[in-house]
Parts: structure tokens; sequence; C-alpha cells
């Protein structure tokens, strides 16, 4: 799969991928995109609420949402426990070509290389508020295997019409299983189809207003 860098709407990169549509961030804006889905909606409403907060990523991608998530956990001295799986990880010199760590203001050691740098298959703490668990898999292997549950998860696929098979009832089914009561998925796909297998294997979905470029996002709550 051969990939590029693209700049966005609000001057932050994406990564797509080369001969495709595919980004894996908005196009508008893929730091206003993140902040607003997988941070407002997501993070802040619960990082006062759990002590350390245990966050699941689907999609490890660029580290953007790892980042803003870590910076938030150090600004907030809260505790977090992050773990992601992501099948295909960015080399040095495309995780080195992002501009998030200028953006961002990221400071040496709690920024994107130190993410992407942390060992695979162990927990790495980078922060005494924050340690990463990546997995190199996909989520059908990670979901099979054991797994600690989770107070938030960031569904952050490619879209349905490139990955369905990562958005079935029997996915999300799993993915419950790995969630506490009161859990939160938040996700920026908000098709019909999605919002009713959530509401049918017991989620209250919540359709929020979108970022920019995007109308709807989907809030889903473990009942």
């Amino acid at each position: 799969m051969e990939r590029h860098i693209q700049l966005t709407g609000d001057g932050s990169h994406t990564i797509g991928v080369t001969g495709t549509n595919v980004t894996y961030h908005s196009t508008y804006g893929a730091i206003q995109e993140s902040v607003h889905i997988y941070i407002n909606a997501g993070l802040r409403p619960l990082l006062q609420q759990h002590s350390p907060l245990y966050i699941f990523e689907m999609g490890f991608g660029t580290g953007l949402n790892a980042l803003l998530t870590l910076q938030e956990a150090i600004a907030q001295q809260r505790p977090v426990y992050y773990e992601a799986v992501e099948l295909y990880p960015l080399s040095a010199p495309e995780m080195q070509a992002l501009n998030y760590n200028n953006l961002l203001k990221a400071t040496t050691g709690h920024d994107l290389k130190a993410l992407h740098s942390a060992a695979w298959e162990e927990v790495v703490p980078l922060h005494p508020q924050f340690s990463l668990l990546k997995k190199k898999q996909s989520l059908a292997a990670y979901l099979a295997a054991s797994s600690p549950l989770f107070h938030l998860v960031y569904f952050d696929a490619f879209a349905p019409e490139i990955q369905p098979e990562l958005w079935s009832a029997a996915v999300f089914e799993q993915v419950a299983a790995r969630m506490y009561p009161g859990g939160v998925l938040v996700t920026y796909c908000s098709k019909s189809a999605v919002r009713k297998d959530l509401q049918a294997i017991g989620f209250t979905v919540e359709k929020l207003a979108g970022p920019p470029g995007k109308r709807e996002i989907i809030r889903a709550v473990k009942d």
C-alpha cells in the first residue's frame, strides 16, 4: 500500500493512500476533526470520572488521536491507559514528515516520535499519566484474544465502504463485550446502518454535530 503526506484544510497533515481518495483523516482538517470527535465528544467528558481511564483505539494510524490524548492527560493530570491496534504502521520517514508536533507544540519524549517509537506488544509508560500498548494485528485477531475492559473506544477504522468487515454488528458486539457498562464509543461515521447495529446490541446512540465538512458524528453509550 503506497502512501503519501497530504495537507488538510486546517494546515495539518494526513496520510493519503496513493491512487485512491482514501485518507486517514478529514481533508477539511485532520487536527480539528480529531479534537472534535475523539477529544471533545469522547475523552473530556470521561477523563474526570475514571482513574485511570482505559481507552481502546481501532486504528492507531498516524498517532494523532493518541498524541492529543497524551497531551490532554498531561494537561489535566489524569491517568490514561491506551491500547491500539494497527496492521500497517507508518514508517519512520512518514512519521517524521507529519507536522503534528509543531502545530501542537509537543514536547520531546511526549510527542509523535515517542508514540511511534514505543515498542510493540508491551505496555510502555510514556509519562506518569499515560501508558501505551500497541498491537500489530487485525481487529479480528485482537478481539479474539483477552484484553482489559475499556471506558472509551475511539472507532477510527476506514469508512464502511472501504473496510465493511470492521463495521458489522458482530464486530460491535465483540467491542461492546470489552467495554464497561456506561462506556462510550465515538466515531466519525454516522451511517444509519451503523447506528441501528449499535442500538440493536445495547448502545444508546446520540448523533452530534460533526466537524467542518461532516454533518454528524456518533457518540454511543453502552447501556
